[in-house]
């Protein structure tokens, strides 16, 4: 008896239609995850000049009160600024390093970025109200606690980097520069942006982030 066989595989069309539909599938979903990991990167970006431009107003407001001209340290005003101007409640501390300032740095920006990394002298606001003989026997006086070793503030952990080239390289410009300077005049760090190329996918430039 001869054997009956019966076909049960796609034919070549089917393939081809199965095939082609798959790729236009995938060639759809590549732009969809492209876009997807640069809409991350811009907002990392966004996140990260947020926390640097943070930082350098922090450094600003500790500097309300310190280093009056000529002076090699800081006086500790209570409750008050430099010619009487009153300080930013959230400022807990003034900056005690004259050092770090040139003359031409009028407005007490950081001079660099890695300044606000590696930290500055600071000392408290307002002397520490502990006095007499305090509650235990040994206790330091208040003058004594006052004059302790020196305190550091760090404003930074790490210099970040730009998600979007991968480097440090970032674009600075001073107090003392235009919105559109194209180069650093070194004076001091008022505004940080990206220095990538290009446009974001809302169609702003990376620079005016």
């Amino acid at each position: 008896m001869a054997k009956q066989r019966t076909d049960n595989g796609y034919s070549m069309i089917e393939l081809v239609c199965t095939l082609s539909v798959l790729a236009v599938l995938v060639m759809g979903t590549i732009p969809m995850a492209q876009n997807a990991v640069t809409r991350q990167k811009e907002m990392r970006l966004r996140e990260t000049l947020r926390d640097m431009r943070a930082a350098i107003d922090e450094f600003k407001r500790d500097t309300l009160g310190a280093c009056a001209q000529g002076a090699t340290n800081s006086t500790n005003q209570i409750g008050g600024g430099s010619n009487g101007v009153p300080t930013d409640p959230r400022s807990r501390v003034v900056i005690d390093d004259c050092k770090i300032f040139e003359t031409d740095n009028i407005d007490r920006y950081p001079p660099s970025l890695d300044i606000l990394v590696s930290g500055v002298k600071v000392k408290p606001r307002a002397p520490d109200v502990r006095g007499g003989s305090g509650l235990h026997e040994g206790e330091k006086q208040a003058t004594e606690i006052n004059s302790e070793k020196e305190i550091k503030k760090v404003y930074l952990r790490e210099l970040p980097v730009d998600p979007i080239t991968g480097e440090k390289d970032w674009q600075l410009r001073s107090s003392y520069q235009n919105v559109d300077a194209d180069s650093w005049d070194e004076v001091n760090v008022f505004d940080v942006r990206s220095n990538a190329e290009g446009e974001a996918l809302n169609g702003e430039k990376y620079r005016d982030f």
